[in-house]
């Protein structure tokens, strides 16, 4: 069956998505913990709105493409998220988290599926690749940090511990995988963050 997620889910997909899934899935997992709804066609159109309302913040233009880039460029981001002992977190930073930042701090809007990550779940420095138009990209860095905590300007991280057994998908908490940038960088910069990110008004 169809449905529109409430949250980004690990390896399942993003916030306002609509994915196909089990229909035991869905009203045994998904539904209950409040993580989707059913892709009604009312909530799909809604959606669609949204979504050109989005589209019409990208670049029209590779000069246009080209000042975002390099705005893109000139940007870091900072999350501050709860973490164990060994730089695990507690959750993930998204590509739903990082869209929503970059519009919040920045007032850059970038399709969220234009970052080209994984989600996050180590502390530490990152480098995302973003498709920003038709050859022309740009690489946003982000630092994931214990909260009230700095990292440390080159020391590495312990390893992470291996996963005992396989889990079912979890929700991502809002607090990508690329390759952790090992360099020091300096501090700079879906649903207040922009409307259009927003869950459909139907949801709480």
């Amino acid at each position: 069956m169809d449905v529109i997620l409430k949250q980004d889910i690990d390896k399942l997909g993003l916030r306002g998505e609509v994915v196909n899934v089990a229909r035991g899935y869905a009203r045994n997992f998904l539904f209950p913990r409040g993580l989707a709804e059913v892709a009604t066609p009312a909530l799909v159109r809604e959606l669609e709105k949204r979504d050109a309302h989005r589209a019409r913040h990208e670049a029209k233009s590779v000069d246009e493409a080209q000042a975002i880039a390099k705005r893109l460029d000139a940007t870091e981001l900072r999350f501050d998220v709860n973490a164990g002992p060994g730089g695990t977190l507690f959750g993930s930073v998204t590509a739903t988290n990082v869209a929503d930042r970059l519009w919040e701090q920045a007032k850059i809007r970038v399709d969220r599926r234009k970052l080209q990550m994984d989600s996050i779940k180590r502390v530490g420095r990152y480098t995302v690749p973003v498709d920003v138009f038709t050859d022309v990209s740009a690489e946003l860095r982000l630092v994931v940090a214990p909260e009230g905590q700095e990292l440390p300007p080159e020391e590495p991280l312990a390893p992470e511990e291996p996963a005992a057994t396989a889990e079912p998908p979890q929700p991502l908490e809002p607090t990508v995988a690329a390759e952790p940038v090992d360099a020091p960088v300096a501090e700079t910069v879906p649903p207040g963050g922009d409307p259009a990110e927003d869950e459909p008004a139907t949801e709480s």
